[in-house]
Order: structure tokens, then C-alpha cells, then sequence
């Protein structure tokens, strides 16, 4: 804290030592044991590095860092009731309420599928807003078009791969739509 505090910025030091409090704490020790929805409140610590990077950068918090913010904190649920549908024994076994363990499978993937829908409509806030172009945008909705495909697959079919298919697309998906607008933003500078 005291490098990013000296070397850095003030602001970067105070944001990410509450997301470390945020996670190592109040995620990991209080809410993994204690709700189901533990994924949804712990992933705001999870969505914060795009918000640290930013502020690390420029010194302040912005609109489109918090954007970042909202695509990762949506994306986190999704992600992580796929591999949690997987791995409910597992969870059940250690008394972690992983929601399919306390809710039951169908009701994790209709809340996979409603998570997912919601994450397709922010994903698409970047070009909305201006920060990214039309480069971004064909990303944001091939990726999501295919996060959405699984969702649906998960709710039609109880296959037993379709859980650890969607986690690994989600994977995939959170790096590509970053990627796409990563290069977005650089491609008008080689074009122009």
C-alpha cells in the first residue's frame, strides 16, 4: 500500500486496500459461509482491478472505469454458478451455500440465463455511452451471443458437461470482449 500510496497515487492505494479488505475479509471469512449470494456481494472485489488500473493511470475515477466495473461484477454470478452447478457435491460436502446446493439446480440456471441476458445488455454500455466504436460492439454481441447459447443450453438440457462448457466459455468470453475493446480503441490510431 505504501509503494502504490508513494509511487503511484493516493486514490489507487485507498481503493485497492479496501477491495483486498472487500475480498480477503468480508468475501472470504464472512459472506463465502453465510449467504448464497455470495458470488453476487463478493463480486465487487473481484471487479475492481479494471477500476484500480484506471485510477492508477489517470488519477481519478471515471464513468467508463465503472463501466469495467459493472461488465466484470455481471459476469462474476454467470461464471461462477456453472462451475458451482459442477461442483455442488463438493460444495455441499464442505457446508459452502453455493446457490445450487441451497436452491437447487434449475433455479441456478434460470439465474445463470438471467444474469446472462443482464450481462449482454451492459456489455453493449461501452458503445452506448461512446467509449468504444463499432469494433467493440461486433465483439460484445458474437461473445455474448455465444454465453447466451450455453445459458439457454444449461436451461433446456441437464447434460452433464454443459456446466464446466459454460464456465470455460465464460472464460473466454470475459477475455475476448476485453480484447475487442482493447482493440478498438487502438485500431482508429493505425487507421488514421
Amino acid at each position: 500500500m505504501l509503494m502504490l500510496w508513494m509511487l503511484v497515487n493516493p486514490l489507487t492505494a485507498v481503493l485497492t486496500f479496501f477491495s483486498l479488505i472487500g475480498y480477503a475479509i468480508v468475501y472470504t471469512v464472512f459472506l463465502k459461509r453465510a449467504t448464497p449470494q455470495n458470488i453476487v456481494i463478493g463480486g465487487a472485489a473481484g471487479a475492481a482491478p479494471p477500476v484500480l488500473g484506471w485510477v492508477a493511470v489517470t488519477g481519478d475515477v471515471h464513468a467508463h472505469a465503472l463501466l469495467l466495473f459493472l461488465i466484470i461484477f455481471t459476469w462474476t454470478p454467470p461464471h461462477f454458478w456453472a462451475l458451482a452447478i459442477a461442483r455442488k457435491d463438493e460444495y455441499a460436502q464442505v457446508n459452502i451455500p453455493m446457490m445450487p446446493v441451497t436452491h437447487g439446480v434449475e433455479f441456478t440456471r434460470l439465474q445463470i440465463l438471467l444474469y446472462t441476458i443482464l450481462l449482454f445488455v451492459v456489455s453493449l454500455l461501452p458503445w452506448l455511452t461512446g467509449m468504444s466504436g463499432w469494433l467493440y460492439l461486433l465483439g460484445a454481441v458474437g461473445f455474448g451471443a455465444g454465453f447466451l447459447y450455453y445459458a439457454i443450453a444449461m436451461m433446456r438440457s441437464d447434460r452433464p458437461e454443459l456446466p464446466m462448457k459454460t464456465f470455460s466459455y465464460s472464460i473466454t468470453y470475459l477475455m475476448g470482449i476485453f480484447s475487442f475493446l482493447l482493440a478498438d480503441h487502438y485500431v482508429p490510431l493505425v487507421l488514421g
